[in-house]
């Protein structure tokens, strides 16, 4: 059975409402015709360039991204600008864009529920309610908080954390000896739930672009924060959203390919002895 641009975004509008989107939010189609025709599906984080590229390379109809390409009204389409070349390329290989934000990360399943899975979390409940999500069997809002397996020490929650996410790095603060039984999750840029989290009853909070000052407060409330980075936090959802597409495709006897972007990596690099050694034989 054939599919167009339409037939993903009816899917995909079943995946993450957007009406769970935020009002400062842009989700949906962002470049191209609802109906040109779908063969290959990618997922992906970012709408980048390379992501583009690569995308054009492999004969890609549609890419779905969690991140918007067009986030702030444009003024203007300059074609030399990264999201001008973006989009005179999607136009020019008929490639579709379609987002999915923060309508993802609020619906049951989402973004925070796979965050908090990952971890190990236990009887999660919504950290910051959304509209809809008190009288509505769908779990909707923004974070999660959920409880330990079993108590411990922050230092040894974090070393749990990073060995789940498979990460090299991650910052914490707060005292290494607190003790924690409860945790608090949010994908992406979490320091706007910072009030919430202080107010949850969880001793740790969990996300990604956390600042100095929100170390700050949770050293004086005697709580933990762990930093895991912005991509590290929402990347995890890329496999999610492909097995769900992918049978719902198959479901309907489409004869499209969903699969995952497989060059996206985190922008920042860790500078260690090897990239040390690198430099000093430039």
């Amino acid at each position: 059975m054939k599919a167009n641009v339409a037939d993903i975004i009816t899917m995909m509008d079943t995946i993450a409402p957007p009406d769970l989107a935020e009002n400062w939010d842009n989700v949906g189609l962002q470049v191209g015709l609802t109906e040109w025709n779908v063969h290959k599906i990618w997922i992906a984080l970012d709408p980048a360039p390379q992501v583009m590229a690569a995308a054009c390379d492999s004969d890609v109809d549609l890419i779905v991204t969690h991140h918007p390409l067009i986030f702030k009204p444009l003024k203007s389409i300059d074609l030399n600008t990264a999201v001008g070349s973006i989009i005179r390329r999607a136009i020019q290989n008929k490639i579709a864009i379609f987002t999915a934000h923060t309508n993802l990360d609020a619906v049951s399943g989402g973004v925070n529920d796979v965050l908090a899975a990952r971890i190990g979390l236990k009887n999660t409940s919504i950290l910051e309610e959304t509209a809809g999500g008190k009288n509505s069997e769908s779990r909707r809002g923004l974070g999660r908080i959920g409880e330990l397996e079993e108590e411990m020490s922050l230092k040894d929650f974090s070393g749990i954390v990073r060995e789940k996410l498979g990460l090299e790095n991650i910052r914490i603060a707060g005292n290494p000896d607190l003790r924690v039984f409860k945790a608090a999750v949010c994908g992406g840029s979490g320091s706007g739930l910072m009030n919430h989290f202080f107010s949850s009853g969880a001793q740790v909070y969990i996300s990604g672009d956390l600042g100095y000052h929100n170390a700050r407060d949770v050293e004086s409330a005697n709580l933990g924060l762990i930093d895991i980075g912005h991509f590290a936090s929402e990347h995890l959802i890329i496999d999610t959203v492909v097995k769900r597409l992918r049978k719902m495709t198959v479901d309907n006897r489409m004869d499209i390919g969903v699969e995952a972007c497989m060059i996206e990596q985190d922008p920042f690099w860790n500078f260690d002895d090897s990239i040390l050694r690198i430099l000093k034989k430039r």
